[in-house]
């Protein structure tokens, strides 16, 4: 892989390790050591991606138009500063203020950072992206793995974390990706002469709202293991740091199935299949936490998840950077990370509605009839003709 691949790979663990800390913990956090209610909670997590929606929109345009560096800096201090000050003042006011810059910040870096790597190495396909997601997840496993046992001792050990190791991620970005403007100008040159003569389908955008709208199901359902799930988890008597395991069975798992899921890509290379194989298995492992009722179900649970998320979640941002025209990679990858950030914005607070209003179970049932919603998209997505053919071949 390219050195900036590698250089990518490694800020996102350390970025995404001390979100870690935190995240998995937000709605519990809220819930049981403030008192507030599993709807409140969701409300406030509604706002944090909110901001995020926001902000990746906003970093992705200021990718194409202006700098690479300056709008992964600008996001890098936004979610610092504001991790930062939580640590000293984190009651329910200052957590929710913080949680909405922390969801700007984070929502201006992300699109930098898959439309960079998609700049710098477009005949990775898959595994540019993929590439990320292994690194983010990687991160999702140290952070929950360790998260679950400091959160026990006390919450204020968390916020010091997370702050510390986003620190971190501001420094590495000020002094390793100063370079990154011209690798992507250069890129960027390059890719602009090699579709140079060709004539781009209007149907793109129109592809991507299709698949987008499956992706916003997913992260919708997906959404409920940090929120709904994870209090429901406490009501039943799971330990707090066992249900950060979970989280780390599901970073570790990513990583380390690497080696088999390859297996899989390489003989099955169509994202379109990833993503039907991929809510298949989703489905299923909502059917299993449903019935769940002790800690070792809800590990077989997200082991089943895992499998699933790894085949779809690099498959949307990899069909989007196929689809984007010249110079607008940035904008697409921030529409589709603005998708993701509006499930989990709306699967928090519409969840817990359906939780206080009426039960567990009821949400569940609600969750398996969206979770079909992907395969229809998915396959009018598949008619969309010469577009998805040409997006097909580039991925």
């Amino acid at each position: 892989m390219p050195k900036y691949i590698w250089l990518l790979a490694v800020a996102t663990t350390i970025s995404v390790t001390g979100g870690s800390f935190l995240w998995p913990l937000n709605t519990i956090y809220m819930h049981n050591e403030l008192g507030k209610s599993l709807a409140f909670a969701g409300f406030i997590l509604m706002f944090n991606q909110g901001a995020n929606i926001v902000g990746n929109l906003v970093g992705g345009i200021l990718f194409d138009k202006f700098s690479a560096y300056k709008t992964i800096l600008f996001g890098a201090l936004l979610s610092t500063s504001a991790a930062t000050f939580l640590t000293f003042n984190h009651d329910i006011v200052a957590y929710s203020i913080c949680l909405l810059i922390i969801g700007l910040g984070s929502g201006i870096t992300w699109p930098v950072m898959y439309a960079m790597a998609g700049s710098v190495w477009p005949e990775g396909g898959r595994r540019t992206f993929n590439a990320i997601y292994v690194a983010q997840n990687l991160g999702v496993a140290l952070g929950a793995m360790i998260g679950g046992y400091v959160a026990s001792i006390s919450f204020d050990y968390i916020f010091i974390a997370n702050a510390s190791l986003l620190f971190v991620f501001t420094l590495i970005v000020i002094f390793a990706f100063r370079g990154m403007d011209e690798e992507k100008n250069r890129h960027m040159h390059t890719n602009i002469l090699e579709q140079s003569g060709q004539i781009k389908d209007k149907s793109a955008f129109t592809s991507l709202i299709i698949l987008s709208v499956g992706f916003f199901v997913t992260w919708f359902a997906y959404s409920q293991w940090q929120s709904t799930i994870a209090s429901y988890t406490q009501d039943i008597g799971v330990p707090l740091e066992q249900y950060s395991t979970l989280w780390a069975i599901n970073g570790f798992l990513i990583v380390l199935g690497q080696p088999l899921l390859k297996l899989f890509t390489d003989r099955v290379t169509s994202p379109k299949t990833h993503i039907y194989v991929g809510a298949s298995i989703f489905l299923f492992s909502f059917v299993i936490a449903m019935y769940a009722e002790a800690f070792t179900m809800f590990a077989v649970a997200m082991v089943i998840l895992t499998i699933a998320e790894m085949l779809i979640w690099p498959a949307i941002p990899t069909l989007a950077n196929a689809l984007a025209p010249a110079g607008r990679a940035g904008f697409y990858q921030g529409f589709i990370n603005s998708v993701a950030a509006a499930g989990r914005m709306l699967g928090p607070f519409l969840g817990g509605l359906v939780v206080d209003m009426y039960n567990i179970e009821v949400l569940f049932y609600c969750l398996l009839v969206l979770l079909l919603v992907p395969f229809f998209t998915t396959k009018i997505y598949n008619r969309t003709g010469k577009q998805d053919q040409v997006a097909e071949k580039k991925a």
